[in-house]
């Protein structure tokens, strides 16, 4: 089939890994004008390191594993109030076989184990498209027909707009807003996290690169369903406005923002649809069935949602095996939906144990599709 990607993050590339191998004609479109920098550090855990292993690319993202010994929570002056190297903010155990490293680390990891394979087309992004036809309009290229159309672009998915109407009927807001963005090591972190906690607001640092820079978060609970993701001064503006009389490090991490190359900022939310396909559009990953970064689980929702869509395509004509992904893949998507749920539930109120991952980590059934192999 020829079969078009929109986005070249996680699940994108990944998509196009197993696609290509199963003979494929693929084309991957991405609005940016080359693999997105920046972004949070991940984790490849539970269903996602047996996807990892059966790509054959594990070691390869073993080596850009961050490291991190442990982390401190501090007050306004700096002083710390507890530390701990055994758990995270959800649960999960430093030292397990999950593998925690940067967005973009991992997405260049996906994207050199395909380019060869798959047609990337950077700079440009879908205006239109016709599920039932599967022809498609870009901003620069000349339009196209293809047999299948996949979103993977994401919360703000174009994709899904286009196919089943405005992201407010899908997006469900949590009440949480955060930023990411690189900041130099300024405070000498050695594969360390640091945070800084108010009733409601979170402030935190972690080194990256073996130390060379680090990853700022700022995140306070705020409705968000009326957050314009485009908006960049107004993002700037909101965050000097909450954080601005804060102690610790925050007075330099506000400075720092508006330097950044790769500032984010977002609402929390998540996505939530009756179908993932229509005609011959289909989502995957954040795109169609996002569970929030307080979830943890986004890369493992991505790698996992591409290798389930791929072997089922390779399975069946295109009607059954879409509707044969979304039966394997539902379940387990709305486990780490409400799992991040309980998550957000626990910060906001932190009573006894955090909810554990491992529960949700791995709860779908994975097949071994055994046409994608070489």
């Amino acid at each position: 089939m020829k079969i078009l990607i929109s986005g070249a993050s996680i699940a994108g590339p990944a998509l196009a890994f197993w696609l290509s191998r199963g003979g494929h004609d693929v084309t991957v479109v991405e609005r940016a004008p080359s693999i997105r920098p920046g972004g949070q550090a991940i984790d490849v855990r539970g269903a996602a390191l047996t996807v990892a292993e059966r790509m054959g690319l594990l070691e390869a993202i073993r080596e850009h594993a961050t490291g991190m010994r442990g982390m401190s929570f501090v007050d306004g002056d700096g002083t710390v109030l507890h530390s701990t190297t055994e758990e995270t903010l959800t649960g999960g155990k430093v030292g397990s076989p999950d593998v925690e490293l940067l967005r973009d680390d991992l997405a260049r990891v996906l994207y050199d184990a395909t380019r060869e394979r798959a047609a990337y087309r950077f700079d440009d992004s879908l205006t239109a498209l016709d599920p039932e036809s599967g022809e498609v309009g870009f901003e620069r290229a000349p339009g196209e027909r293809f047999d299948l159309i996949v979103g993977a672009d994401g919360l703000h998915s174009t994709t899904r707009r286009l196919a089943f109407g405005p992201e407010r009927e899908h997006i469900r807001h949590l009440g949480t807003m955060l930023a990411v963005f690189t900041t130099a090591n300024f405070t000498g972190l050695d594969r360390w996290q640091t945070f800084y906690r108010e009733a409601d607001r979170m402030a935190g640092l972690y080194s990256a690169r073996d130390n060379a820079e680090a990853r700022a978060l700022l995140g306070f609970y705020a409705d968000g369903s009326d957050f314009d993701h485009r908006d960049r001064e107004g993002h700037y503006r909101a965050l000097e406005e909450r954080f601005g009389a804060d102690g610790w490090e925050v007075p330099r991490m506000l400075k720092e923002m508006r330097l950044a190359p790769d500032f984010h900022f977002d609402s929390m939310a998540q996505i939530h649809l009756p179908s993932w396909s229509r005609g011959r559009v289909t989502l995957v990953g954040d795109a169609g069935y996002c569970a929030s970064p307080l979830s943890g689980q986004g890369t493992t929702l991505a790698m996992v949602g591409a290798y389930v869509l791929a072997g089922e395509l390779g399975r069946a004509p295109l009607p059954q095996a879409l509707a044969a992904y979304e039966a394997v893949m539902r379940p387990f998507a709305e486990a780490n939906q409400e799992y991040a749920l309980r998550v957000d539930a626990w910060q906001r109120d932190p009573q006894g144990e955090p909810p554990s991952i491992e529960e949700v980590s791995a709860a779908v059934d994975l097949k071994d599709y055994g046409w994608a192999r070489e």
